[in-house]
C-alpha cells in the first residue's frame, strides 16, 4: 500500500465569517477547525501533513507549527487560487513518495471514514479519486461532470456553469487524491483564464481524466460541510452536538434532556453516569460511571469520579478532580483542587489550588484565598476536617486531619490535626444599647438635626 500524505489548504481569509479570528481557528466542539482536519488526516494514517497558510494569517502559522512543527508549514505568498495554494506544498513534499490527499482546511466535521474510500479507489486503479456530495442547495458549489460510464470528466466552478451543468446534482466536496508525482506534474500547468482570474485546483481533475481513470465517492453533506459563515459554523456545531449526544446515549449515559447538553470534542462520559439538563462540557473532561452532573453546571478540564454528585449550578475549572462519592453543590467553584472520596462542599464556596481530604466538610461561604496579586498558593484540608461556614483560608495553609475551623474565621496559619481553630473577634454585648440609640436618633430628628 502506498504511503499517505495530506495537504491541507488553510490560506483562505475567511472574510464572510466577519470574525477577528482566522477562519480555520474558529472552533467546533471546542476544537479549532484546522485541528479537526488534521485529526482526520492523522486518523487516515497520513505520515506527512502539510498545511498551506497565507501571509495574512501569522496566527494560523503559529498554531499549526505548535502542533506539527515548522516543517509542516507551506506558505502561499499571494492569494491566487486553490491550485496555487496546493503547489506551495511542493517543496515540503519533495522527498515523499506515495499518495497525497489535498483537502480544504475549513471542513470541521470530516472523519477518516468519509475519506478512506478515496484510497480504496486508488488501490482499484484510479489515477485520481475525488469526493462528491449532493447538497440541498447546489448554488455555491462546483459540479462534478461525469461521462456515460460514470467516470469523472471534469469539475466546473459555479461561475463557469452552463444551464445544463447547473442542473447536475453531484457537487464537489473539495477532497482529491492522487500520487505526489502526478500532483506536482499537473499543478504547474493550471491556467487562470477564467471568470475569477484564479488558478483553480479543480482544473487538475480534467487533466487527470485525459490521462486515466478519475472516479468519485460520495459522502453526506453533513460530513463535508464548510464553515464559511457564522450560520454555517453554528450549523456545524449543531451537527457535532447531535452526533455526540447520540453517541453517549448509545453508550448508556442517562440524559433526560439531551438536546440541552453541550459536549466538547474530547468529552469522556462512562456508561451509568447521569447528565441533567443544561450542562456544558468544555475540553478535557472525564466523567466516570455512577457520577451525576446536575443541571446548569459548567465543567472544563476536570475529572468527576465514580458516584460523585456535582451541581446544580456548579463550576469545575481545569485541574478539578472530584473524588468518588464526593459532593460539589450549588454555586461552588473548584479549580486545580483534588477533592477526596466522600468530601462535601455543598454551598457557595471557592476552592482554588490545593486539596480537600476524604470525608472533609467545607461549609457555605468558604474561600481558598489562593492569590496575592502576583502568585498562586495552595490550601490543603486534611481528611475528615470540618471547615465552618464563611471561613477564609489564606494560602499557603494546611488544615490537619480531623481539625475543626470555627465559622467566620480567617485562617492564616497551619491548623494541627484534631484541633479547633478560631480566628474571629470576640463577641461583645451591651444591654439596652439599641433602645438608647433609637431614642437619640428620634430626638435628633424631631429637633431638626
Amino acid at each position: 500500500m502506498p504511503a499517505r500524505a495530506a495537504v491541507i489548504l488553510a490560506a483562505g481569509a475567511g472574510t464572510r465569517l466577519k470574525s477577528p479570528i482566522p477562519k480555520v481557528l474558529n472552533k467546533v466542539g471546542g476544537r479549532t477547525i484546522v485541528d479537526r482536519v488534521i485529526d482526520a488526516c492523522e486518523g487516515l494514517g497520513c505520515e506527512r501533513i502539510v498545511v498551506v497558510v497565507g501571509n495574512h494569517s501569522p496566527q494560523v502559522r503559529a498554531h499549526v507549527a505548535a502542533r506539527l512543527g515548522e516543517g509542516a508549514i507551506a506558505v502561499q505568498e499571494e492569494p491566487l487560487g486553490t491550485a496555487h495554494a496546493a503547489l506551495a506544498a511542493r517543496e515540503a513534499l519533495k522527498d515523499f513518495a506515495g499518495d497525497v490527499l489535498v483537502t480544504n482546511g475549513d471542513v470541521p466535521l470530516i472523519e477518516p471514514k468519509d475519506l478512506e474510500p478515496l484510497f480504496q479507489l486508488r488501490e482499484q486503479g484510479a489515477l485520481m479519486g475525488i469526493v462528491g456530495f449532493e447538497p440541498e442547495n447546489q448554488l455555491l458549489y462546483g459540479r462534478i461532470i461525469r461521462g456515460a460510464d460514470g467516470h469523472v470528466i471534469r469539475i466546473v466552478e459555479p461561475k463557469e456553469l452552463t444551464a445544463d451543468q447547473a442542473a447536475v446534482k453531484a457537487c464537489n466536496a473539495g477532497f482529491y487524491l492522487a500520487s505526489r508525482e502526478d500532483w506536482f506534474r499537473w499543478l504547474p500547468k493550471v491556467r487562470n483564464d477564467n471568470a475569477k482570474g484564479e488558478y483553480y485546483l479543480t482544473d487538475v481533475v480534467a487533466m487527470a481524466s485525459e490521462e486515466g481513470l478519475v472516479r468519485a465517492v460520495f459522502a453526506p453533506e453533513s460530513a463535508v460541510m464548510g464553515a464559511d459563515t457564522q450560520m454555517q459554523l453554528s450549523a456545524a456545531e449543531a451537527v457535532f452536538q447531535e452526533r455526540r449526544r447520540a453517541h453517549f446515549l448509545a453508550e448508556g449515559v442517562a440524559m433526560p434532556a439531551p438536546g440541552t447538553v453541550h459536549f466538547s470534542w474530547d468529552t469522556e462520559v462512562a456508561a451509568g453516569a447521569t447528565i441533567e439538563p443544561y450542562v456544558v462540557f468544555g475540553p478535557g473532561v472525564t466523567v466516570e460511571s455512577g457520577a451525576v452532573i446536575r443541571a446548569f453546571t459548567h465543567v472544563e478540564g476536570a475529572r468527576v469520579r465514580a458516584g460523585a454528585l456535582v451541581g446544580p449550578y456548579a463550576r469545575l475549572r481545569p485541574g478539578a478532580d472530584i473524588g468518588e462519592e464526593a459532593h460539589i453543590g450549588n454555586f461552588v467553584e473548584v479549580k486545580k483542587v483534588a477533592v477526596g472520596k466522600g468530601a462535601k462542599a455543598n454551598h457557595l464556596a471557592y476552592l482554588g489550588d490545593g486539596s480537600v481530604g476524604p470525608g472533609a466538610n467545607i461549609g457555605a461561604g468558604t474561600i481558598f484565598c489562593n492569590y496575592d496579586g502576583f502568585d498562586k498558593y495552595d490550601t490543603h484540608v486534611g481528611a475528615n476536617a470540618f471547615v465552618g461556614s464563611d471561613t477564609a483560608l489564606v494560602a499557603p495553609v494546611r488544615v490537619g486531619e480531623g481539625a475543626y475551623i470555627g465559622s467566620g474565621s480567617v485562617i492564616t496559619s497551619d491548623v494541627s490535626p484534631d484541633a479547633l481553630a478560631l480566628a474571629r473577634g470576640r463577641q461583645v454585648e451591651k444591654p439596652g444599647w439599641a433602645t438608647e440609640f433609637r431614642k437619640a436618633k428620634l430626638a435628633n430628628k424631631e429637633a431638626g438635626k
